[in-house]
């Protein structure tokens, strides 16, 4: 099988995501849902997932598209188109799905998901990451992640436009 193949497998529409998670915790396992722009992948980055998939089963990364990241991030936004982003995501073992979604938040996404454990960064509190309150209506719960410091896209950018 190709690596092509393979990563096109790992970006999976709602609909069939939500019938293989179906499936998934029919057997027991615990699904992990976290969701970001992931606009320039760094070590933070693949540290963070590693951590969250730590937490359960299976992973399912939610991705800003490329309009809502636009509209979160700005005009100048982003680096790297929703494909090519979900496709370095894909390919992490780390990761065994992504999603796109592109309203601003990822609310209606974890509402139709209904994950296990809900992961955000470590500039969130579990009172302030969306979709939480769905999460542990339905018996799950949410983890935040700290930061590994030193790592920022923003920060990344930045560095590149001043050389």
């Amino acid at each position: 099988m190709s690596l092509r193949t393979i990563l096109s497998n790992k970006i999976i529409e709602r609909l069939e995501l939500s019938r293989i998670l179906a499936a998934k915790k029919l057997t027991g396992n615990k699904i992990v849902f976290t969701n970001g722009c992931f606009d320039l992948l760094h070590p933070g980055h693949i540290r963070y997932l590693a951590d969250a998939r730590d937490l359960g089963d299976y992973l399912v990364v939610g991705l800003n598209s490329d309009e809502s990241l636009k509209r979160l991030k700005g005009e100048n936004r982003p680096i790297l188109n929703e494909k090519v982003r979900a496709e370095m995501l894909a390919a992490l073992h780390v990761v065994d799905a992504v999603v796109l979604f592109s309203e601003d938040t990822p609310q209606e996404l974890i509402s139709y998901l209904k994950p296990d454990i809900l992961v955000k960064g470590g500039d969130y509190t579990p009172a302030t990451v969306v979709g939480a309150e769905v999460v542990t209506q339905n018996g799950g719960r949410v983890a935040i992640i700290p930061f590994e410091p030193g790592f920022s896209t923003t920060d990344l950018i930045a560095k590149i436009k001043n050389g």
